[in-house]
C-alpha cells in the first residue's frame, strides 16, 4: 500500500501534465475572429513633417543656352552707289565685334555703314528730304563727332557731316551721276529756251500795236500809287503835324505860365492874410486883416483863374483842330490812294485790251505757260540733286555696339539677300516656361544662372512674351512662353553653354515659419489649418495664415514652433 505522500504527488503530477497538455491544444485553436485579426494589417502611424524657421525662395526654372542675344538678320535696302549695275560684295562682312560708324561691308567699291537707328533704311535720301529716318541720321552723325543739326532734314549742314564721315574712311560720298547730271542740264537748257521765246513773242506783239503810251501810263500810275501810298503810312504813322506840334507846345507854354501867376497870386493873398494888425500887435490874440486891404489880391487871385481857364480852353481848342485837321488829311489822302489805284486799274485795262488785240497774243501766254513748266521741271529735279545716300549705302541697327555673328555672303559674290546676321554684344539665356508660370513672371525680376559646375551667377529676366522671341524661331506648339534672361556681368561665361536659371518670383525678408503644402488644410469655413501631433497618434487643430509657397512648402503664421510635428494631409 503506497503512502499518502507519494499518493499526492502523483496527483499533482497528473494536474501538471493535464494542464499542459491543455494549454498547448488552446494555443494551437483559434476562433474565425481570433484568425481574421491575427492577419489584419497594423494600425497605421501619423505621417508628420518637422516646423522649420528659414528663409523661404520661390523660383521658376528656365533650361536653356548662352548666346549672344537679339539675333538679326541684315539685308540692304537697295541699290549701294549711283548705279543699278549688278550688286557685288567686294569686301565682305568680318564676324565679331561691330562698332557704330564701321563700314559693314563693301558693294562695288563703296561702303555700307553700321548706324544706330530703329527706323529702317527704306529710300534714297537726297537734299530737302524730310523725316523720322533723316532725324536718327543726324543724331548718329553728331554722336559721332561730324556734327550738323537735328533737324529732320537733309539740309546743306547735313550733307557736309556726311561727307565728312565718307571721307574719314576714306570714301567719297555719293555725286550725282553722269545721268543726272545730263538731266540737269537738259531741263536748265529747256528753261532758258522757253524764256528766250517767251521775250520774242512779247516783242512781236509789242511791235505789232502801239502800246508804248499805255505802257508809260501804266507805269506813271503804278508810281503814283506807291507815292499816295507812302504819304497815307506816313500820315497815319505821325499824330500831329509839325505846325500843330508847335501850337500845341505854345498852348501848353501858355497854360504853364497861368498856372505859375496863379500860384503866385495865391500865395501872396495867403500871406497877406496871415499879417497881424497894428492893434493886435499889442494883444495876445491876433486879428484878422481888414477886407480892404486883401481886396487887391483876391482881385489878381481871380484874373488869374480866369486866364488859367482861358488858356486850358485854349490847348483844347487847339488839340481838337489838330485832331480834325489830321482826320481830313487822312481822308484825303485815302481818297488818293484811291484814286491812283484806279488809274492803275484803268491803265491795266487798257494795256491789256491793246495786248488783245494782237495776233500773236497767244503765242505769248502759251510761251508764258512753257517757262513756268520748264521751270517747275528743273525745281523739281533740283529738289534731290545733289550729295546723296543711296539706300543700300547705311544699315540702321537697334543696339550699337554689336557683333557679326553669321556671315551670309562671301566676297566677289552677288549680293542678293540676307548679308550676315548681327547680336547684341552681351550674353543671354533663352528659354520657355509654362503658360502658368509665366504669370507670375514680370521683366527686371532678379535671377541665378548655374552652370554644370554649380557656380552661379547673378542674373535678370529682361523679356517675356512676343519681345523674348528670337527672329526665325518656331512657334511654341505646348503653349510655352518665351523668356529672355541676361546676366549682369560676361565674366566667366562662354557662348553655347548650356545652363540652368532660376528666376526669383518671390523670397521672405526675414526666416519664416514654413511646412509642407500638404500639412494644410482648408475647412468649410474657409479658413487654413494643420494638425499638430502633441503626444503619439494625438494631434490638435491649429489654425494659420498663409504666405508664400516654394519647394513644396509654404510660409505660416499661428500658434505655431519650430520643432513642432504638423500631419501631412493625406498620409
Amino acid at each position: 500500500m503506497k503512502s499518502p505522500r507519494k499518493l499526492l504527488t502523483g496527483v499533482v503530477a497528473g494536474v501538471v501534465i493535464i494542464a499542459g497538455a491543455g494549454w498547448a491544444v488552446g494555443s494551437r485553436l483559434r476562433s474565425p475572429a481570433d484568425e481574421a485579426a491575427r492577419r489584419a494589417a497594423p494600425r497605421a502611424s501619423l505621417v508628420t513633417a518637422a516646423v522649420e524657421r528659414r528663409k523661404l525662395v520661390s523660383t521658376v526654372v528656365v533650361s536653356g543656352t548662352l548666346e549672344y542675344g537679339s539675333p538679326l538678320p541684315v539685308t540692304l535696302a537697295g541699290a549701294v552707289g549711283g548705279t543699278s549695275e549688278q550688286q557685288r560684295a567686294t569686301r565682305a562682312p568680318r564676324q565679331g565685334r561691330l562698332a557704330e560708324g564701321a563700314v559693314f561691308l563693301e558693294v562695288n567699291g563703296r561702303p555700307v555703314f553700321a548706324l544706330r537707328g530703329s527706323v529702317p533704311m527704306h529710300r534714297t535720301i537726297a537734299p530737302g528730304s524730310k523725316g523720322d529716318d533723316v532725324k536718327q541720321l543726324q543724331r548718329a552723325l553728331r554722336r559721332l563727332g561730324y556734327g550738323g543739326p537735328v533737324s529732320g532734314v537733309f539740309d546743306r549742314a547735313t550733307i557736309a557731316a556726311v561727307t565728312r564721315m565718307y571721307t574719314k574712311k576714306g570714301y567719297e560720298a555719293q555725286q550725282p551721276t553722269l545721268t543726272d547730271r545730263q538731266a540737269y542740264d537738259t531741263l536748265r537748257k529747256a528753261v532758258q529756251t522757253a524764256q528766250e521765246t517767251l521775250a520774242a513773242e512779247k516783242k512781236a506783239l509789242d511791235q505789232g500795236r502801239d502800246v508804248l503810251p499805255i505802257k508809260m501810263r501804266l507805269a506813271n500810275a503804278k508810281a503814283d500809287l506807291k507815292a499816295a501810298e507812302r504819304a497815307l503810312r506816313e500820315a497815319e504813322a505821325r499824330l500831329v503835324t509839325p505846325e500843330d506840334e508847335t501850337r500845341m507846345a505854345a498852348a501848353e507854354a501858355a497854360v504853364r505860365a497861368a498856372q505859375e501867376k496863379l500860384v503866385e497870386a495865391e500865395q501872396a493873398l495867403a500871406e497877406a492874410r496871415r499879417q497881424p494888425t497894428p492893434a493886435a500887435t499889442a494883444t495876445a490874440t491876433p486879428q484878422p486883416t481888414a477886407s480892404t486891404d486883401t481886396s487887391l489880391l483876391e482881385l489878381r487871385v481871380q484874373n488869374a483863374q480866369a486866364d488859367l481857364a482861358a488858356a486850358l480852353e485854349a490847348r483844347e481848342r487847339v488839340a481838337e483842330e489838330a485832331r480834325q485837321a489830321r482826320e481830313k488829311s487822312l481822308v484825303e489822302l485815302r481818297r488818293a490812294v484811291r484814286t491812283a489805284k484806279e488809274a492803275r486799274a484803268t491803265a491795266e485795262q487798257a494795256l491789256r485790251q491793246a495786248r488783245q488785240l494782237s495776233p500773236t497774243r497767244l503765242k505769248v501766254a502759251n510761251a508764258g505757260k512753257d517757262v513756268a513748266a520748264a521751270k517747275g521741271m528743273l525745281a523739281e529735279f533740283a529738289r534731290t540733286y545733289g550729295t546723296s545716300i543711296p539706300p543700300g549705302e547705311v544699315v540702321f541697327l537697334p543696339k550699337l555696339p554689336a557683333r557679326v555673328r553669321k556671315v551670309s555672303v562671301k566676297q566677289g559674290q552677288q549680293v542678293e539677300k540676307e548679308v550676315a546676321t548681327v547680336t547684341s554684344s552681351a550674353f543671354t539665356v533663352t528659354g520657355s516656361v509654362e503658360a502658368t508660370e509665366a504669370e507670375l513672371l514680370r521683366t527686371g525680376m532678379e535671377a541665378a544662372i548655374e552652370l554644370d559646375t554649380g557656380k552661379t551667377y547673378k542674373a535678370r529676366l529682361t523679356a517675356i512674351g512676343e519681345q523674348a522671341k528670337v527672329p526665325g524661331a518656331e512657334e511654341a506648339k505646348d503653349g510655352s512662353e518665351p523668356v529672355l534672361i541676361t546676366p549682369a556681368s560676361m565674366k566667366g561665361l562662354k557662348p553655347g553653354t548650356a545652363v540652368t536659371a532660376r528666376v526669383t518670383v518671390g523670397a521672405t525678408k526675414e526666416p519664416v515659419l514654413v511646412v509642407p503644402v500638404a500639412a494644410v488644410i482648408t475647412g468649410a469655413d474657409g479658413r487654413a489649418r494643420v494638425r499638430v501631433e502633441y503626444a503619439t497618434d494625438r494631434t490638435r487643430d491649429v489654425e494659420v495664415r498663409t504666405g508664400l509657397t516654394a519647394d513644396g512648402n509654404v510660409q505660416v503664421a499661428g500658434a505655431l514652433k519650430e520643432g513642432d510635428r504638423v500631419v501631412v494631409s493625406g498620409a
